[in-house]
């Protein structure tokens, strides 16, 4: 809404502190308070308190939230919700002809299914070439990449059950822009 925590503190009542620290979960606001924050973004109050329902996890094909992280051709389009307690996170990559990932490692694990074109995974220093159809499910703690090494562009599912606090919504809303303005742009 492009409010600043002091601008939403005036509106609501609240100091902008107690706004950040209950925006970092480090406070819990009374259902008052929490209803006169809701008023103030003009949203029900439970927005903040529903619990998801099983519609809310369905993405359909045309309206699954695309981004693009800086630095990086690939295009992401997430396929799994994100709602309190989830534990899975899914995307779909769509990876250009040429495209070659870092190494990384870290806790979870993974696991890819090809949809189209070819992936060149390397875990642990071994390298598997997958084909549409393949997948491959491996712990992240091996170091690993993947590249594109055919000569049109590969598509793949991704889950995986990352143990390091990030989420999607922390790229999405400004990743999610950028990549829907360039395909409107086309």
């Amino acid at each position: 809404m492009g409010l600043t925590l002091q601008e939403l503190g005036g509106i609501c009542g609240v100091s902008a502190g107690y706004l950040s620290q209950v925006e970092r979960d480090n406070a819990v606001p009374t259902l008052g308070t929490l209803a006169e924050i809701a008023a103030a973004l003009d949203v029900p109050i439970d927005h903040f308190i529903a619990t998801p329902r099983q519609a809310d996890s369905v993405t359909r094909a045309g309206q699954r939230p695309g981004f693009s992280l800086a630095g990086t051709s690939i295009v992401y389009e997430q396929i799994g919700a994100e709602f309190p307690g989830h534990e899975l996170t899914s995307f779909i990559l769509n990876m250009p002809p040429g495209y070659r990932s870092e190494t990384v490692q870290h806790s979870g694990e993974e696991l890819i299914f090809v949809l189209e074109g070819e992936v060149l995974q390397v875990v642990g220093g071994q390298e598997f070439l997958l084909r549409a159809g393949d997948s491959m499910h491996y712990l992240g703690q091996h170091p690993h990449s993947w590249s594109n090494p055919g000569p049109g562009p590969a598509r793949l599912l991704w889950t995986g059950k990352m143990l390091h606090g990030a989420t999607v919504s922390d790229y999405m809303l400004r990743g999610a822009v950028a990549v829907r303005e360039s395909a409107d742009e086309r």
